[in-house]
């Protein structure tokens, strides 16, 4: 695999949020050898790590993103709706990079009848 898609999720200069499809390229390289080669990114810096859970039927509506932080969902499914509109449902193996700190920010609710399990990785400021 030569590289990897995450979804963005910014505020524009009209305080709106919007999606937007990025794709970050991998190189095979060594990372844990002798293990054999890897396909990787470059690396990012990162503050902090924690894990998340919410369960079905929770629901946050209109907010901006507290930090910069990218969301790798694990399991269940989440929805996430920008101000501009736009719906995005996410499950397990998504990454979401949320950048909109500023402006109306963006609503999110679990799907299903599973809880969602993401890991957060937040971003420096």
């Amino acid at each position: 695999m030569e590289k990897i898609e995450y979804v963005r999720l910014y505020a524009g200069p009209d305080g709106e949020s919007h999606f937007e499809d990025v794709e970050i390229g991998l190189r095979l390289g060594a990372f844990a050898p002798p293990a054999p080669p890897v396909w990787l990114s470059a690396s990012l810096p990162a503050e902090r790590v924690a894990f998340g859970s919410a369960s079905p039927g929770w629901y946050g509506d209109w907010h901006p993103a507290p930090r910069r932080q990218f969301l790798v969902y694990i399991a269940g499914e989440v929805e996430v709706e920008a101000s501009d509109g736009e719906v995005r449902r996410l499950g397990p193996g998504s990454i979401l990079l949320v950048e909109d700190t500023t402006g109306k920010g963006h609503r999110s609710r679990v799907v299903g009848a599973t809880d969602v399990i993401n890991v957060v990785v937040q971003l420096p400021d």
